[in-house]
């Protein structure tokens, strides 16, 4: 006996005009957007029923991916500790608890770091954050930003219970502070409500800085709170008041500075203020100049200054610590070909620059020489790359807070290797591996092996593929496989390690990292070619990407899934009209899919600030003609195709949930597929945000319910 399939859900049609450039468009679902009316809340929740029912079959493989992960993976743990101002710092977890810890202990001359003792914390430990014990009654819980006080004495951090990335900020006192009274880990601020991104403490502890958010999500202004005050009290530092620009807010390495960053897409400005002077005025390192990107390293006696003025995939630039101007910036290195220097971490004796290379991460140190800033002073040796012996893989600046070492915390990571962690000894280049993070339940990591595919767009360029699958498969044809995409920003998709993703490998899948233009991958070119009036380029690559795969026998030609989100959601709905017969299933998370109506809105977070990226449909007709050209929901058609789960949260800050919501409702009206055996699927996390759930074990759920989705559709349920 066969069981019938259920109903989907159906979305009422409601007549809505947008009239642009003399193009009038119906559209039939924008009133799903009020998520304050009962009708649209009773709708998300009918759809959430239906992926339920639809998949209800796929509970038994849900529960074995999820436990393989979980079996795999140390679920008590302690983080690689780090030394600063006579503290090691450290996160730990405990089996069974959804959130971990941030702790510290003493550093004892002649000790060891700390470290777990049968699961036991270690002696003397204090914890700074107990996000266990604050989240336990909250369905949903993120920390943004911390900060620990120069002198060690006071703890900020700021939490979100909602998923809307909007943040309350708490002090706690974590030392002995003769000026404050009261015992050690008591709340001494918890007055200001609603924050952003970013804080930093003044040198002597007694103000802290932190951003504020407009109506329209963005960051644009910076304060000044002094601890233990009324927040209405509280001082406006920086106001910026072109809706192009973000702004944040950090310390320097050294504790010396309170820096102060403007950035739009394409032109950003800093500005410095002294940390032992909160109440002075921020000082501009130089006034911003269309399509110029800058940052400002201190460092020292100087400042470093990674920028764009004079060579498109940027250049490492010094300048006087006080100067005013780009006019001061005496060049250090400029990127060569093939390469785009990334950004610079000052140290006392060092500096070390991250860089891109043939498409993937770099790292390389500079001596200091102690020569003066000017033209007959160069102030820094030659550089020396920092390497690592993998084809493929992602290296960075790890943790290390101390401006004063001479020894580099690195990670790396790739395809086949876990996160490792090294310390780098920059005076003598010996390098030693502080920790792998453990994969557990008999995995054997030399099963799996990394490559590099290249494809063919249509233009001609090579785009490459970074590709893992276990040993024991062939290019025959036969495969199932899943092709990951961005695509975005200039956001380079890198090589990562996942535990969950050996769930899919050992069923037999090639997984394939797409790096398409539109990313940071290759330079700034590889960018450039990927956005506005080009951004076609981004899908079309994909494509290609996925066309390679079937076409070397890597994936068979009804066994390819491809997953995406965000503006990667941007992506997969845009590869699912323009070839829906390459994909036998799509898995869009929180996708930005109803692009042109979203930036023809300048209320909404991603639109002012986006114009850069996608350019100004508003004002230019040709803007709008070819982002309507693209935009997912307004070139969904009659046709099949494949089958999709769409995956969101209902307080999602950056992609409104209404994206995917009206997107499905459109595919159910107008897709020509059989629904039982190709759905379209919404799933909503009713308390969550752009990241999805919160807490461990949740989200390890979240994944294994996606990925026996993916198995399933690809026929590699085995």
């Amino acid at each position: 006996m066969t069981t019938a399939s259920p109903e989907p859900p159906v979305a009422r049609r409601v007549e809505t005009i947008r009239e642009h450039h003399g193009d009038r468009v119906v559209d039939h679902y924008e009133w799903l957007r009020d998520k304050t009316s009962p009708e649209v809340l009773a709708h998300l929740e009918a759809e959430n029923f239906y992926t339920e029912a639809m998949t209800a079959h796929l509970a038994p493989l849900t529960e074995q991916v999820y436990d393989e992960i979980r079996t795999r993976t140390q679920e008590t743990d302690l983080s690689v500790p780090s030394a600063y101002r006579g503290w090691w710092y450290y996160s730990r977890i405990t089996a069974g608890e959804q959130y971990g810890r941030e702790c510290r202990v003493p550093v004892r001359p002649g000790e060891q770091p700390p470290a777990l003792t049968d699961g036991a914390p270690p002696v003397g430990e204090q914890v700074l954050l107990d996000a266990e014990a604050l989240a336990a009654d909250a369905d949903f819980f993120a920390v943004g930003s911390s900060e620990i006080s120069h002198d060690g004495t006071c703890y900020a951090y700021a939490v979100d219970t909602a998923g809307d990335e909007i943040y309350d900020l708490v002090v706690t006192r974590v030392g002995d502070d003769p000026t404050r009274t009261g015992p050690v880990g008591e709340v001494i601020d918890d007055a200001v409500r609603k924050v952003g991104y970013g804080l930093a403490f003044s040198r002597d502890g007694r103000h802290i800085f932190y951003s504020r958010n407009d109506d329209a999500w963005r960051q644009f202004q910076v304060w000044r709170h002094e601890i233990g005050t009324p927040a209405e009290q509280d001082v406006l530092v920086h106001e910026e008041t072109d809706e192009r620009f973000w702004v944040g807010v950090g310390s320097s390495r050294d504790d010396a500075w309170i820096i102060i960053a403007a950035g739009s897409k394409d032109t950003s400005e800093t500005w410095l203020l002294p940390a032992d002077d909160p109440c002075g005025e921020p000082r501009c390192v130089a006034p911003r100049r269309e399509g110029v990107e800058y940052d400002a390293e201190p460092a020292g006696d100087r400042l470093l200054i990674t920028h764009n003025a004079t060579h498109e995939d940027f250049e490492l630039a010094q300048a006087p610590l006080g100067s005013t101007s780009a006019d001061a910036w005496q060049s250090l290195y400029a990127a060569a070909p093939g390469e785009r220097v990334v950004g610079v971490d000052a140290f006392e004796a060092h500096v070390v620059v991250s860089l891109r290379r043939d498409g993937l991460t770099a790292l390389a140190v500079m001596d200091r020489t102690g020569d003066p800033v000017g033209p007959d002073g160069r102030g820094f040796g030659p550089m020396r790359p920092i390497g690592l012996d993998e084809e493929l893989g992602t290296i960075g600046v790890g943790d290390t807070p101390d401006y004063g070492s001479h020894v580099l915390r690195i990670g790396f990571t790739s395809l086949v290797t876990p996160r490792s962690v090294y310390d780098v000894d920059l005076v003598t280049g010996d390098r030693t591996l502080l920790r792998q993070t453990p994969v557990l339940g008999g995995v054997d990591l030399g099963d799996y092996v990394q490559h590099r595919e290249w494809a063919t767009a249509a233009d001609g360029t090579r785009i490459p593929i970074s590709v893992v699958h276990r040993k024991d498969v062939v290019a025959d044809g036969t495969a199932p496989g899943l092709i990951y995409g961005y695509g975005s920003y200039e956001a380079s998709m890198d090589p990562w390690f996942s535990v969950a993703r050996l769930s899919l490998l050992d069923r037999g899948f090639v997984w394939a990292l797409a790096h398409v233009r539109g990313g940071g991958e290759m330079g700034r070119q590889w960018y450039l070619q990927g956005r506005r009036l080009h951004k076609r380029n981004t899908f079309t690559d994909f494509v290609a990407c996925a066309e390679h795969l079937v076409d070397t026998g890597w994936v068979a030609p009804d066994r390819l899934v491809a997953e995406g989100g965000s503006a990667g959601g941007l992506l997969m709905g845009a590869v699912a009209n323009l070839a829906p017969e390459r994909f036998r299933a799509i898995h869009a998370q929180v996708p930005f899919v109803d692009a042109l109506t979203t930036i023809l809105d300048p209320s909404l977070p991603l639109t002012v600030g986006e114009w850069e990226e996608w350019g100004n449909p508003l004002a230019d007709p040709e803007v709008y003609a070819y982002m309507k050209a693209y935009s997912p929901y307004d070139n969904v058609a009659a046709r099949p195709y494949p089958a999709i789960l769409a995956t969101t949260s209902l307080n999602d800050s950056r992609v409104y949930y209404v994206e995917p919501a009206k997107w499905v409702a459109r595919l159910r009206e107008l897709a020509t597929n059989d629904l039982a055996t190709r759905p379209i699927l919404l799933k909503t996390e009713m308390v969550a945000g752009h990241g999805g759930v919160s807490g461990r074990y949740h989200a390890w759920r979240q994944a294994a319910f996606e990925y026996a989705w993916l198995i399933d559709q690809a026929g590699a349920s085995a």
